[in-house]
């Protein structure tokens, strides 16, 4: 059945147009529906801050990350930590209280709303 479609469509002259059709609703889609992000990572002050955007109403939200060490080859989970946080239109800074000794360290970054995970991100930072 998919196939005949297919077969179908591929012979007619609407393909170029249900393309365009598609990659357009495929972008509607994706476009806004992340309207928080994450930017730079650092350690200052016996915290981990963490550069957040937001577009859009204040939103109180739970910062979750989750720190693992990097030694001799090997990843090892370190500790996760959580702190709640209200964004607000623009660029927020959230501290996340961690100790953290000189190191490399693997961080994920979880900006999390009403249980539902808004955006996760990976970074790398040493300290």
């Amino acid at each position: 059945m998919v196939a005949r479609f297919y077969i179908w469509l591929m012979s007619q002259a609407v393909y170029p147009v249900f393309a365009g059709v598609l990659v357009l609703v495929m972008i509607s889609f994706c476009t806004g529906c992340i309207s928080t992000g994450v930017g730079n990572t650092w350690y200052s002050s016996n915290s981990v801050m963490v550069n957040i955007s937001h577009t859009g109403d204040p939103a109180d939200v739970g910062v979750q990350v989750t720190v693992y060490r990097i030694a001799n080859l090997t990843q090892e989970r370190y500790t996760i930590v959580n702190t709640p946080a209200t964004l607000v239109n623009g660029q927020n800074i959230v501290a996340v209280p961690v100790r953290l000794e000189p190191g490399s360290y693997k961080l994920y970054i979880y900006v999390l709303s009403n249980n539902d995970r808004k955006t996760a991100v990976i970074r790398d930072i040493v300290v």
